[in-house]
């Protein structure tokens, strides 16, 4: 299960799509010169190749295991991190002024992706890390940035998110859990936290000396509903003149069996059982959510990542697994001689699918980051557009995930259904990837429900436009993007039960359009750069067949979903009753 990064590619679409120049332009950004984003994007393949991928097997057959509310995590893993700690590469956009490097977010999606292609599981402690530094910087007080931050920043403190409940699931405004203030005595102004989270990444593990977990609960008098939650910081262990060390009444309960990620601990968590619980409110009360959705949008983001670095280590797989198979003669050849897998038509179509697919959601992820990157420079634009990509990012690539995972199992045949191969376990690892963070339903009703109306519409149309003017020598583009066009505009007149109904369809269009449209970008750039001379042949080259496969093979089968997009609720009949 060898894991080779794909370092070319990546620097090929932070040039092209993320445009980590321009960034670098402004003085915010001006430390990310072309020798720096080189530096960084091939260390962390080195590390994570080096030190991750080897722990991807060891963490999927050796679980963490938990023992009396304390969770150890497998050999190697504990190691692993510190290195990661010690190497800064968690702080690469971490702020400057609380130990953070001040680099662009988009680097920091390469290197989530490096350590996710490397080990999935392993690589999710970072990712809920980066939400709460997000959180924190936004809604938090600057005496609770000076105390928290530094540790979570470099590493050292992990973070995470607790908003699910048992009898809540995505209905976050069903929680149970409650605040109550403290109002007296030396603990005044901290709260009382009670109650219990279910799939908590990392809620309990023996990486870290500490552990800040971001909780959502309810305080006394608070209407029910969304409106009513907080949001609370709470760490498992209290500090003492810096030190983390007084129990904080944090209990794991279980950590659960899961169908992969088992790298993962995944707990269960409660909160003042046996002794008090004290937390921290971030932001006002009553205002838990509006802070909660700073992490939420950084956590989808990074999610659909995960769609591509598990894209990117299954299709790397299954290719050297069909370059070495040899089964069967080609069909038709006069020569009867038995040849690698990989030159038979089917297999070719499967890898070559893989591979764009691949790509795609690459490029999808990298644009979102720089668009957020772009917003902290001040374009607004950039920001709002960011917005649409979210659910897009989200949604599509771990959509892409799972659908490369599944075709890696089938390029290796019965040997695929095999665990000693691998490939099951990137099948497994990625079936999560579009249940949490907010189910891909969840994600394409906030795209109908909410950034559709957005300035208008006009958001989505100005993506439309842009994607239809980068069609022009594309004409399967194009047909795609008048084809999201009428859907958008049917939407925006249709009843809340048509938009629903159609909206998963709608995404995919319109995220497979905008994948085309940046695929169609590096194909242009691609075929510039080999007729100039500049860059690795080999791999320009096939750029351009994996561009035009998109573009041929893929795209067209997004425009034939405008017919579910538009046959609305009356399509979907209530279910028969099982006998």
């Amino acid at each position: 299960m060898i894991y080779t990064p794909p370092t070319t590619e990546q620097l090929f679409v932070l040039d092209h799509i993320a445009r980590v120049d321009a960034m670098a332009s402004h003085e915010r950004f001006a430390a990310a010169t072309p020798d720096m984003v080189e530096a960084i994007v091939t260390g962390i393949g080195e590390f994570a190749a080096e030190m991750y991928a080897p722990l991807n097997r060891v963490g999927d057959v050796t679980n963490p295991e938990w023992d009396n509310g304390k969770v150890t995590m497998p050999p190697g893993f504990r190691d692993a991190y510190r290195q990661f700690v010690e190497a800064g590469w968690g702080s690469i956009d971490g702020p400057g002024e609380y130990g953070g490097q001040d680099l662009p977010f988009t680097l920091a999606t390469v290197v989530i992706e490096a350590l996710g292609s490397a080990n999935m599981g392993f690589t999710l402690c970072p990712i809920l890390t980066a939400g709460a530094i997000h959180a924190l910087m936004a809604y938090g007080t600057e005496e609770q940035r000076q105390t928290w931050l530094p540790k979570l920043v470099n590493g050292e403190w992990n973070g995470t998110m607790n908003l699910t409940e048992p009898a809540a699931g995505s209905d976050v405004g069903a929680l149970r859990s409650t605040a109550e203030k403290v109002t007296e005595g030396p603990n005044a102004g901290l709260y009382k936290i009670k109650g219990q989270k279910i799939f908590i990444t990392f809620g309990e593990h023996d990486l870290t000396d500490n552990i800040v977990h971001l909780v959502l609960a309810r305080t006394a008098g608070a209407p029910e509903g969304t409106r009513g939650i907080s949001l609370f910081l709470v760490p498992k262990y209290r500090l003492d003149a810096g030190n983390p060390t007084i129990s904080n009444g944090v209990h794991c309960a279980s950590i659960e069996h899961k169908l992969g990620i088992h790298g993962s601990p995944t707990a269960v968590m409660v909160y003042g059982e046996g002794e008090d619980c004290l937390g921290e409110i971030v932001g006002d009360e009553m205002g838990g959510m509006r802070a909660m959705f700073v992490m939420m949008n950084n956590a989808r983001l990074m999610v659909g990542c995960q769609g591509v670095q598990i894209a990117e280590r299954a299709t790397q797989q299954a290719q050297r697994y069909a370059a070495e198979r040899v089964q069967s003669a080609l069909a038709g050849s006069p020569d009867r001689t038995p040849v690698t897998i990989d030159q038979h038509p089917d297999v070719r179509r499967m890898l070559w699918r893989m591979r764009a697919q691949t790509e795609a959601a690459r490029a999808l992820t990298y644009y979102a980051a720089a668009q957020i990157d772009f917003g902290k420079l001040g374009d607004e634009a950039a920001a709002m557009r960011a917005e649409i990509l979210i659910p897009l990012v989200k949604a599509h690539a771990t959509d892409i995930g799972c659908e490369v995972a599944s075709l890696g199992v089938q390029v290796h045949g019965g040997m695929g259904f095999i665990e000693e191969t691998g490939a099951a376990q990137h099948y497994r690892d990625a079936r999560i990837a579009p249940i949490y963070e907010g189910t891909n339903g969840i994600q394409a009703a906030d795209l109908v429900g909410r950034k559709l109306g957005m300035a208008g519409g006009d958001l989505v149309r100005g993506l439309i436009d842009d994607i239809a003017r980068g069609a022009v020598d594309f004409p399967e583009l194009q047909q795609l993007a008048g084809a999201c066009r009428a859907v958008t505009d049917w939407m925006a007149s249709a009843s809340t039960g048509d938009r629903l109904a159609g909206s998963y369809p709608y995404l995919t269009m319109l995220a497979t359009a905008t994948c085309g449209w940046l695929m169609a970008i590096q194909h242009k750039a691609a075929r510039t750069a080999l007729e100039e001379g500049n860059g690795d042949r080999a791999f320009l080259e096939a750029k351009i067949a994996s561009t035009r496969f998109y573009l041929q093979q893929i795209v067209p089968a997004a425009t034939g979903l405008a017919a579910s997009a538009l046959a609305g609720d009356a399509a979907l009949e209530p279910l028969p009753a099982i006998a």
